[in-house]
């Protein structure tokens, strides 16, 4: 079967599934139907706001679905009623059900961020930062089960990084156009049956989990190299914040730019903003604050 004939459904919400998108689009893939998450309240004023995948796809000319349910028949009809070749899913945040998995001809193919069976959960990414856990950095593409990041290996690239530790959001988009990329060679071969899957080893999986707000908080005493991995590791979201007595109150201060000293081990902070601020150099924050204070 030739890509160009191809009937072709992806899966993906965020701007991740973009990346994706994008680079498929590149190769001449391009799906005749996305599925993404409804429309949410987002900003200060809760503005109902589409996922940028479904802006993507409304700007190529592409139908877009956006079920509440994928178990609801009613919800999934354009689905059922029509003829698959391949579902290709990329950060769609749900799992997809077996009556999903069994619809297209050539099954489902699933885009994970890391070097499974390592990192496998909701954030292999950023815990592969956090973790300082640079020789499990690559992307997979697996054949999806029903079980999470569980399915047999079709395709996997280690991506070697010029800056370790990368800061979050760029290693994501590092790591989501590799994915493209990579699925843009797997597919042709993928539905011709030129590829033979591969059982991942079970038995050496690691687990990722998803990120808190209270997991960014670092502790300025503690070593610099962990706390700079923290940084990046939390770049966006939930971000990096400390606790400092100034002027006798007690406030949260968010670190929005940081570096890391090697020769000195020192987790060097350049802007933060102050509970209650505007962003800031470090540096004017500490002398704003009375000298007896420690920082």
């Amino acid at each position: 079967m030739k890509v160009s004939e191809m009937k072709m459904v992806f899966f993906g919400t965020p701007e991740l599934a973009v990346y994706v998108l994008e680079e498929l689009k590149e190769a001449g893939i391009v799906p005749a139907l996305v599925v993404t998450m409804k429309d949410k309240p987002a900003g200060r004023k809760l503005t109902l706001t589409p996922p940028p995948v479904k802006v993507w796809a409304e700007k190529n000319d592409i139908e877009v679905l956006q079920p509440v349910s994928l178990t609801s028949e009613d919800e999934i009809e354009l689905l059922a009623n029509s003829e698959w070749d391949l579902f290709v899913v990329a950060a769609y945040n749900a799992m997809l059900p077996q009556a999903l998995l069994d619809m297209p001809r050539f099954g489902v193919l699933n885009v994970h961020p890391s070097l499974l069976p390592k990192l496998r959960g909701p954030s292999p990414v950023r815990s592969a930062i956090r973790n300082d856990a640079e020789a499990h950095v690559g992307v997979s593409i697996i054949a999806l089960d029903e079980k999470m990041d569980h399915g047999p290996l079709v395709a996997q690239a280690t991506v070697e990084l010029p800056v370790w530790p990368e800061r979050g959001a760029v290693l994501d988009e590092i790591l989501f156009r590799e994915g493209g990329r990579l699925l843009t060679e797997v597919i042709p071969a993928w539905i011709n049956g030129e590829i033979t899957p591969e059982e991942q080893n079970h038995t050496e999986a690691t687990y990722t989990e998803k990120f808190e707000k209270k997991d960014g908080e670092i502790f300025l005493e503690d070593n610099g190299y962990k706390n700079y991995l923290n940084f990046c590791a939390h770049d966006g979201w939930p971000g990096t914040f400390f606790f400092a007595t100034c002027r006798d109150k007690q406030v949260r201060v968010k670190v929005t730019d940081a570096e890391y000293n090697s020769d000195t081990d020192t987790f060097v902070i350049q802007k933060v903003v102050p509970e209650g601020k505007k962003e800031m150099e470090y540096e004017v924050w500490q002398k704003s604050c009375l000298a007896s204070n420690k920082i």
